[in-house]
């Protein structure tokens, strides 16, 4: 009778599962870079800030008025939204309002991007809700640093 050589197996359990951070579907989530809305009625200008936030390491999404970019906030839930605030349909105070009125989509930050930076539009922008406050126009470097504040790129 031939020699076996017998190798003590051990049994691996997954006794710590119930206190892992993330539900096993929630780690392709995790995996994918962090995602930002772009809510502005201007192409060029949402195209300029795609272009530089997806080199740095971000997914876009791009809305064109505040209806769009509810229902992209609602759907989507991305990790911050840069909105402008003169927009058809819903502009970017109202949006900015009802985004963090429901508690389904109010811990998402909002920068607001605007031509008009007098004290009082920052403080209304602040008022409703908004995070940060960009006034156009704004350098590239600026925008990337005041995204990184509220959302660091995910670099896998």
């Amino acid at each position: 009778m031939p020699y076996t050589h017998s190798v003590p197996t051990t049994a691996i359990t997954f006794s710590d599962s119930d206190v892992l951070p993330w539900f096993a579907g929630d780690w392709e989530t995790a995996l994918q870079p962090p995602t930002i809305l772009i809510a502005d009625d201007d192409g060029d200008v949402r195209d300029l800030i795609a272009v530089k936030l997806q080199v740095a390491g971000y997914r876009i999404l791009e809305a064109d008025n505040g209806r769009a970019a509810m229902s992209l906030a609602v759907h989507e839930r991305p990790q911050l939204i840069l909105l402008d605030v003169s927009m058809p349909g819903l502009d970017g105070i109202g949006f900015c309002y009802e985004l963090h009125s429901s508690p389904q989509t109010a811990n998402i930050p909002v920068i607001i991007i605007n031509g008009r930076g007098g004290p009082a539009d920052v403080a209304l922008g602040h008022t409703v809700g908004a995070e940060d406050y960009l006034i156009k126009p704004f350098s590239s470097a600026e925008l990337l640093r005041r995204v990184q504040n509220l959302v660091p790129a995910h670099h896998p």
